[in-house]
């Protein structure tokens, strides 16, 4: 790519200090113009501000969007509908994100006539990645500047000189200070990284988490919810309908307050090495439990079994990047499928950093039947004298086994 073919770049932009540097510095090593998108996923910031430094940097074309419902409905939903845990652990909040700012930077290329798209991933780390193979997906010939892996601004003591000589303004809460953690906040959940936490031995600061209260400060009665689904999805909570987004923001709210959701985690990065991360996704860690609820009463055995067997594949694509693939496709319409009867619904209690299934019910679709079920008598429902039968086939080759051995 050479730097005179470039005209126009669109960047993702969130204002702060590494996207306004790039801001200029695509200016000025590419001579290009330069177009801001900047999404509100549900990151809980006044996003205007990005408008006014991007205005008066000389962009002419500010985005600013609210994405929160797309979110939440057409990436979080799916996700949860897969019961999806990267590594066993990490309810993927910073992965799920990825895709869909992609897609927005390569449609906004399209409508302003860009010649390339523009992101603030660093060279280390999975965004990169997600971001590139969104992009190139949609949009196979887009051309795509990642700027960490082009300057030698490689420390925050370089940004923080390159902003003072070019009169970038930078908010920071004492001048010259260095944030604590490198932080990514969404619908979903909010994730830090960097200083103290890069020593997997260190506990985190009682004072780290920021949508959470510890489970020692939570409150001492426990909370009820009761949660509806339709086709796999969250459409109600207590019996009040609401969108996806509206879902997790009250489930975010809930279950911060008695001390849901807190995860600290060492993880496989896609790029090879192992990273410290802690997370805080209360609504995503109660939406996961009453999920797998409701399925446990709706779904038949062996398609749900499938259905984990197949979850950490599907994990490992949305971590890595792979959501717009034919693979990650494949796998959702399977999974979709399944969800078709994964209707009704699931009560809970919230208590000091647990979720509690209380109880489930589906009118239409349980396949739970007390008569077969019941330890009283059964009325003829289950014939126990059948399991003899079952036992004796299925102990045929562990008898032959043994007896070789005996």
């Amino acid at each position: 790519m050479t730097r005179t073919a470039i005209k126009k770049v669109v960047l993702a932009y969130s204002g702060g200090l590494d996207t306004s540097v790039i801001l200029t510095w695509l200016q000025e090593h590419y001579g290009c113009e330069v177009v801001t998108f900047t999404a509100d996923i549900g990151q809980g910031e006044e996003l205007e501000p990005a408008r006014a430094k991007a205005h008066a940097a000389g962009v002419r074309e500010v985005y600013i969007e609210d994405l929160r419902e797309e979110f939440a409905r057409e990436f979080v939903y799916p996700m949860f509908r897969a019961n999806a845990l990267y590594e066993g652990e990490y309810l993927l909040g910073t992965s799920i994100a990825r895709p869909l700012i992609a897609k927005r930077l390569v449609e906004i290329a399209d409508e302003t006539g860009a010649d390339a798209i523009a992101h603030g991933a660093t060279g280390k780390g999975n965004d990169q990645v997600r971001f590139e193979l969104g992009a190139y997906a949609l949009k196979p010939d887009v051309k795509v500047i990642a700027p960490w892996r082009e300057w030698d601004l490689l420390s925050r003591e370089r940004l923080l000189a390159y902003a003072e000589s070019r009169g970038i303004p930078v908010e920071m809460k004492r001048a010259g200070a260095k944030s604590p953690y490198s932080m990514d906040a969404n619908l979903l959940h909010i994730s830090y990284e960097g200083n103290d936490l890069e020593d997997p031995w260190n506990e985190p600061s009682a004072d780290m988490w920021r949508w959470t209260r510890s489970p020692e400060q939570a409150p001492d009665r426990p909370a009820s919810l009761e949660l509806t689904f339709a086709g796999g999805d969250v459409v109600a909570l207590d019996g009040a309908p609401m969108t996806p987004a509206e879902v997790l923001a009250t489930l975010n709210r809930i279950g911060g307050e008695h001390g849901i959701g807190r995860d600290d985690i060492v993880e496989n990065r896609q790029v090879g090495m192992k990273s410290r991360g802690c997370y805080e996704t209360p609504g995503g860690t109660i939406l996961l439990k009453a999920h797998r609820a409701m399925e446990s009463l709706t779904l038949d055995r062996e398609a749900a079994h499938l259905k984990d067997e197949l979850m950490p594949r599907y994990a490992k694509l949305v971590y890595n990047g792979y959501w717009f693939t034919p693979e990650r496709e494949m796998l959702q319409a399977a999974i979709d499928r399944t969800q078709r009867v994964v209707n009704g619904q699931v009560r809970l209690k919230l208590y000091k950093g647990n979720v509690m299934v209380v109880g489930r019910k589906s009118e239409t679709d349980s396949l739970f039947d007390a008569s077969i079920a019941t330890f009283d008598e059964d009325a003829g429902a289950y014939d126990q004298g059948d399991a003899t039968g079952f036992i004796r086939l299925n102990a045929l080759r562990l008898r032959v086994a043994g007896r070789r051995r005996g």
